[in-house]
């Protein structure tokens, strides 16, 4: 004959099992909804496989325990309900990870809550796309004069004196070296800022076939055919410079 604490204990799995049925059944339902269709506590949304766990836990338990009252075992339930009380009061911490139990009474119902202005948005921009595709519309080229030859000759010269001249990306373009009829070469100031600058350029670790052009393209140095004859004439004293400096 079950005793009190039997029926307290089956009827504690019965609720257990009638919520993981319940559990399984919003498993379905999106994070809005689930949140919804209960009073719940605090809790982490369980997973289906963990209810399905839990399920069969619950089920193994309830057949153990009507085995234990067709035996005559009236401590086996009292032993769960002390575990169980000792568990809550000194064992176990406070979690969040808990499957919270769900009450067929206490349902809410859902009603389909209406697309918001985004969603809204969204989806008609998404079927309009889906309908017609965006054209891509390349540039319209002038159709190519029917004439004669000397027509195609007089289209292609102006074409050929338009196109512009290629320039190599990411440098400065070297001065050039233009003969100068009032200038006889660089004057003597020139000279020693050329020397300062490749003494300060080696010092920096700059190799010596960098130099002319570097020193070259500073503001107010001479043509870069002067600076190279003047690197030349006085590669010693530059290289004792930088080694003194």
């Amino acid at each position: 004959m079950a005793t009190p604490a039997d029926q307290r204990l089956l009827e504690l799995l019965e609720r257990w099992l009638e919520s993981l049925d319940l559990h399984i059944k919003y498993s379905s339902l999106d994070d809005d909804s689930y949140w919804k269709i209960q009073p719940w506590s605090e809790h982490q949304r369980p997973n289906l496989w963990i209810i399905n766990l839990a399920k069969q836990k619950t089920l193994a338990l309830r057949a153990q325990v009507q085995e234990r009252v067709k035996a005559g075992d009236g401590r086996f339930s009292d032993a769960l309900e002390l575990m169980a009380f000792l568990a809550n009061l000194v064992g176990a911490e406070h979690l969040e990870r808990f499957i919270p139990v769900a009450e067929a009474q206490k349902e809410r119902p859902l009603a389909p809550s209406p697309p918001s202005e985004t969603t809204a948005r969204t989806a008609a921009v998404t079927a309009t796309a889906t309908r017609e595709m965006p054209k891509f519309l390349g540039p319209k080229r002038a159709p190519a004069p029917a004439g004669t030859a000397q027509v195609a000759r007089t289209e292609r010269k102006p074409a050929a004196a338009a196109k512009p001249a290629l320039k190599a990306p990411g440098k400065q373009p070297l001065k050039k070296s233009v003969p100068h009829p009032e200038r006889s070469g660089p004057s003597e100031a020139e000279c020693d800022q050329v020397i300062a600058d490749a003494a300060r350029l080696v010092q920096w670790g700059r190799k010596w076939f960098e130099l002319p052009e570097l020193i070259a393209r500073m503001a107010d140095r001479p043509v870069l055919a002067d600076v190279r004859r003047i690197l030349k004439e006085n590669k010693a004293a530059i290289e004792e410079k930088a080694g003194n400096t």
